[in-house]
């Protein structure tokens, strides 16, 4: 067809030109131009085999140090120039006002005078690492951690914050790490549910179950809050009349149905999910009691815990049920705190000390006990908070009243077990302690390292979701930090 059919008027409007070049060469040097410049789409993937969701254990993409995970969350940001990242200028200026820029959260309680530490720091251990007198217990088994010093997420409120630890991104409905790696590995027994967080008898913690929400992933990744007094887990145990035989027939029964019913919906993935949870509770009566009853444990490690001390025995209490639980098989324990308790904005010299008397032997205990029973080679374990502090004081009313503000611009975590290279400091944050300044450990990059020592590339850990290919660092820049891997 001639051109001055198409175009009687000499003029070409925008539908003419579309209509007679789609097919052209123009479209073919746009196809190329998108493919050299890698802006093309991806075609299309059909899933040649429907997808089957569950928690028997799967292979990973390659050879796993870590088996299992216990997160110890500490919400509310502690105070890493307090705990674990000694910075001498602070007493060289204490008092005087902070010499660069600074973001605070609540600029009505703010001030730039420079906060130093109440509390003095030590090197311990053969690695020399020093930590804060607030931590003598976790100075015995210092050799065995890797704390990271420069942490950052960047967005400075806990939610937030928060949600980017947990589920890789600032905004809340993605699922969690715990999530991510159960999806990816099953679980190595199927008598426990595969995730558990053991909440704090002072209340939920802040953001409530976003800390253990499988997001959009199948409700069968979803974690399992465990009440910090009995009975730990509500509707456990059927009524006296039901128990034994009859329970017995009716679970069969019921499984009968639910395969009848399952068969007549294929592809129905929520179904599925609820199905073997369901079976899942059915198996847990008697494994789950069994696995958070620390009355047959030993007084030596009862001790070790300070399980009977009025206040180590919470702590000691959930540290030692995280041991017990990923020995019977649990692949990730979540311990977290009420509230955010550790968001000291005021009274810090009160509020800290009695925080770290609470939790530190029983955590030094937990690390102690798990090397003891030949796990902490293949458990993972985590300790920190979402953010950091300010290097300046926060409610200028005197050193009863002074606190820090937030700052998620460098903060400390540590690692331990599970493929990390223990007795190192890694990062560092500005002489203030307010930036991080080298080595820095993003969220993704956090994800990234933890899933690579599960056997897990992040790039291939996928969901397929509404045409979308969902992943844990939702495809963001990240990296696995091999400078801290054994």
């Amino acid at each position: 067809m001639h051109s001055e059919s198409l175009f009687p008027s000499g003029l070409c409007s925008r539908r003419h030109f579309l209509g007679a070049n789609a097919f052209g060469l123009g479209s073919t040097a746009l196809a190329w131009m998108l493919q050299r410049d890698g802006l093309l789409a991806e075609p299309a993937r059909p899933e040649l085999e429907q997808r089957r969701y569950d928690l028997t254990p799967k292979p990973s993409h390659h050879p796993a140090k870590a088996r299992a995970m216990i997160s110890i969350l500490m919400i509310g940001g502690p105070s890493q120039m307090d705990l674990f990242d000694p910075k001498p200028l602070l007493k060289e200026y204490e008092g005087k006002k902070f010499p660069g820029e600074l973001k605070f959260d609540n600029a009505g309680q703010a001030s730039a005078k420079v906060l130093p530490s109440f509390w003095e720091f030590r090197k311990h251990g053969q690695s020399g690492t020093e930590l804060s007198s607030l931590l003598p217990c976790l100075a015995d088994v210092v050799d065995d951690l890797c704390v990271v010093r420069s942490m950052k997420t960047g967005v400075n409120n806990h939610g937030q914050s928060l949600y980017a630890l947990s589920g890789g991104r600032i905004t809340s409905g993605a699922p969690t790490l715990g999530s991510w790696i159960n999806y990816g590995l099953g679980c190595e027994s199927q008598e426990l549910p595969a995730y558990i967080t053991l909440t704090h008898p002072n209340g939920t913690p802040l953001l409530v179950d976003q800390h253990w929400t499988n997001g959009w992933l199948p409700s069968l990744y979803q974690g399992t809050m465990i009440r910090p007094r009995e009975p730990r887990i509500l509707n456990l145990d059927p009524a006296p009349h039901l128990r034994g035989a009859a329970q017995e027939k009716q679970i069969e029964l019921l499984r009968e149905l639910n395969l009848a019913h399952q068969s007549e919906h294929p592809g129905e993935n929520d179904l599925s999910a609820r199905i073997a949870s369901y079976e899942l509770a059915a198996r847990m009566q008697t494994a789950a009691k069994e696995a958070m009853d620390i009355s047959n444990e030993s007084e030596a490690t009862r001790r070790l815990y300070g399980v009977d001390h009025e206040l180590t025995r919470d702590y000691g209490t959930r540290c030692l049920i995280a041991r017990r639980l990923v020995e019977r098989g649990v692949r990730f324990v979540q311990i977290v705190n009420n509230g955010q308790s550790w968001d000291q904005h005021s009274g810090l010299i009160k509020a800290l000390p009695d925080l770290c008397v609470r939790s530190d032997q029983p955590v030094a205990a937990l690390i102690k006990d798990l090397k003891a029973n030949g796990l902490l080679d293949s458990t993972l374990v985590h300790w920190g908070g979402e953010m950091g502090r300010l290097p300046v004081m926060q409610n200028d009313l005197g050193k009863e009243k002074v606190g820090r503000d937030h700052n998620t611009y460098g903060f400390t975590i540590w690692l331990a077990g599970g493929g990390i290279r223990g007795g190192m400091t890694f990062g560092e944050t500005d002489e203030w302690s307010h930036q991080a300044v080298k080595d820095v450990v993003t969220h993704h990059d956090y994800h990234a390292t933890l899933l690579h020592l599960f056997g897990l590339d992040h790039t291939k850990l996928i969901y397929r979701r509404a045409g979308r290919e969902l992943t844990l660092t939702d495809k963001k820049p990240a990296r696995v930090v091999r400078e801290i891997l054994a």
